[in-house]
């Protein structure tokens, strides 16, 4: 008669941010979603596709960290609460502002565009992470949902 193992494994693991590189933009708070908006251009320059981001703050309003959520196809990106927050639960972040760009060069926010604005912001309330903005960047200019109150922001 064979003795087989009574016990299973139990993985053990361990969660951990990794910076990939440095942008430099200096310390400043940023004020406005003009500000933001000039900032993350430099990320979404010459994408041919939608790329969704999130950036995510200090409690003095500071940048933390950049992450890129989803790359997607011509008119759109999957974009997942869970992948949406990960980086700002690891960056320790008070706040998250969305960003992502419309190759297209149009600034109209998508049904799908203000449906997953609303769904973050609901999870962010959650979280105790404020969603503060969702910018949509193309060429030289962007759009607030903010500014214009849009997706339960503003």
């Amino acid at each position: 008669m064979s003795h087989r193992k009574l016990f299973n494994s139990i993985n053990i693991v361990r969660v951990k941010l990794v910076r990939e590189k440095d942008a430099i933009y200096g310390a400043k708070t940023i004020t406005s979603p003009g500000e933001l908006a000039s900032i993350v251009k430099r990320f979404l320059a010459d994408t041919d596709r939608e790329v969704f981001l999130t950036v995510n703050f200090s409690t003095a309003n500071t940048i933390n960290s950049i992450h890129i959520v989803s790359i997607g196809s011509l008119d759109r990106a999957i974009v997942h609460p869970r992948e949406v927050f990960k980086a700002a639960i690891l960056s320790n972040a008070s706040s998250i502002a969305l960003v992502h760009s419309h190759p297209s060069g149009s600034l109209n926010p998508s049904p799908e565009d203000i449906q997953i604005t609303k769904k973050l912001v609901q999870c962010g309330e959650i979280l105790n992470i404020k969603v503060v903005d969702h910018i949509i960047v193309s060429d030289d200019r962007h759009l607030s949902f903010a500014e214009r109150k849009i997706g339960g922001l503003g």
